[in-house]
């Protein structure tokens, strides 16, 4: 369980990583190494054109989510990136699958679009981070949607 209310364990301390780098370079240079572990969504899930159903409102890279139950009320998560050039949207989603993805549903459905602020500071336009809070945002509605189908269930 988390020690702080809506961030899961590992994302907590991958927020308090970032939060000791104040270097802006060192912080880019984490960011694309993030990147560069971006795996799209499997082809067992998804294969473009994606649907429109998972695509991420306001997100300049073309980013999609994918959000599936699994025991324990867990949810794993599947991330899609549409521009090869979408290293920012590649990063959050790299670290959200490492971090978020198979966490329990509740917690994942508390957490808040502010943590693209702690992941990227002042280093993005306001486009681009409307489309990384999205990306955040959509992770959490998918949550919220598990939660209210099984409380209905």
């Amino acid at each position: 369980m988390s020690s702080a209310p809506g961030i899961p364990e590992k994302l907590r301390l991958l927020l308090e990583t970032f939060d000791t780098f104040d270097d802006v370079e060192q912080r880019m240079s984490m960011l694309i190494g993030y990147a560069e572990q971006f795996k799209g969504v499997p082809a067992s899930i998804a294969i473009p054109p994606y649907p429109e159903t998972a695509r991420v409102p306001f997100c300049e890279s073309d980013a999609y989510v994918w959000a599936f139950p699994e025991p324990g009320g867990r949810l794993r998560l599947h991330f899609a990136v549409g521009n090869p050039s979408g290293i920012s949207a590649k990063a959050l989603s790299a670290i959200l699958e490492k971090t978020v993805s198979g966490a329990p549903a509740r917690e994942i459905a508390a957490l808040e679009p502010d943590i693209v602020n702690r992941i990227f500071r002042q280093n993005i336009s306001m486009g681009k981070g409307m489309g990384l809070m999205g990306i955040v945002e959509r992770v959490r509605d998918l949550a919220r949607s598990t939660l209210r189908t099984k409380s209905t269930v």
